[in-house]
């Protein structure tokens, strides 16, 4: 019997394109040093024991699975197993398995626990993670593909298939990105069900989304950056008839803010400097700021430009 395997796959945060990467808009899309792992280990027992970690090692679900339990969290674990099995017949067909994921991050930061996890049993089931999330929790795929980066990616869906673009993404002004934690989490499906109810025609918002993301990605200038990210919120905004997230809690922020992933939670971008974001998000109880070089996972590389579109 074969011994203990180990995956791991990262968290993602989307810093351009939400909503609009489904329907083929380009996303700047940025994995993040925190994700999560899992070891597997055979046993001759055919039972799958399922136990999962918080980031503190503390255990937040354990059970046998396919036991006939009806439990929020077994049943589309259950059913992520069976689709994996669907795709590649022989997994799971001769023995069991032990198996302990940890999360790296707190499970309300939204960074990707479900897409993490369906990275991880694509690795150990040897399957497509595209189709067994399409198969799953779907989406457009921009976290499964932030899940197997190594830096941030271009990605967009042509015509369907998912296209991921490594990229080095480390602007001059770094230093003045923050990641802003909104003590709620978002839940993502909602957003994507509001979003797919809107009935106008997407085709502007897409190709203004896609020219949005190429600048945002291009420039160098801090100034240029702000405007751009603002004209994003404002185009969003106005297509999903929401207000920004400025709009809605932060009016007197005196720097940029953008939502980041479905609007209403988790995380948000502040561009500001470091002591005036600081003082102005701990003085309203939001203490969670992560700077970008701590929250992005940053290759060494050079530069690259992206795709043309």
């Amino acid at each position: 019997m074969q011994g203990e395997s180990l995956y791991t796959a990262h968290g993602k945060l989307l810093l351009t394109g939400e909503y609009a990467v489904m329907d083929g808009a380009l996303a700047l899309a940025l994995p993040t040093q925190l994700g999560q792992r899992m070891s597997v280990r055979p046993t001759d027992k055919k039972e799958v024991f399922f136990r999962s970690l918080t980031s503190e090692g503390k255990v937040w679900f354990e059970q046998v699975l396919f036991q006939g339990v009806q439990h929020p969290i077994a049943q589309p674990l259950e059913q992520l197993l069976q689709e994996a099995q669907r795709l590649n017949p022989s997994f799971l067909s001769e023995q069991g398995a032990w198996v302990e994921t940890q999360l790296e991050f707190p499970q309300y930061w939204g960074l990707g626990s479900s897409s993490t996890l369906v990275t991880m049993i694509a690795q150990w089931a040897g399957v497509d993670p595209y189709q067994l999330l399409k198969a799953s929790f779907g989406g457009s795929g921009y976290d499964i593909a932030c899940a197997e980066a190594n830096s941030p990616i271009l990605y967009h869906l042509q015509e369907g298939t998912p296209r991921s673009y490594p990229i080095y993404y480390k602007p001059g002004f770094a230093s003045q990105l923050f990641f802003v934690y909104l003590n709620q989490k978002q839940n993502s499906r909602e957003g994507i069900a509001l979003y797919r109810a809107i009935k106008k025609k997407k085709d502007a918002l897409i190709q203004q989304i896609t020219t949005l993301t190429e600048n945002i990605y291009r420039t160098t200038a801090i100034d240029e950056f702000c405007l751009l990210i603002e004209a994003h919120e404002a185009l969003l905004a106005t297509y999903l008839q929401l207000p920004t997230v400025k709009e809605r809690l932060f009016k007197d922020f005196q720097g940029t803010l953008k939502s980041l992933g479905a609007w209403g939670g988790d995380f948000i971008l502040a561009i500001a400097e470091a002591p005036y974001v600081q003082a102005y998000f701990t003085s309203r109880g939001f203490d969670t700021l992560i700077p970008f070089d701590q929250m992005v996972l940053i290759t060494d590389r050079e530069p690259v430009l992206p795709p043309s579109h």
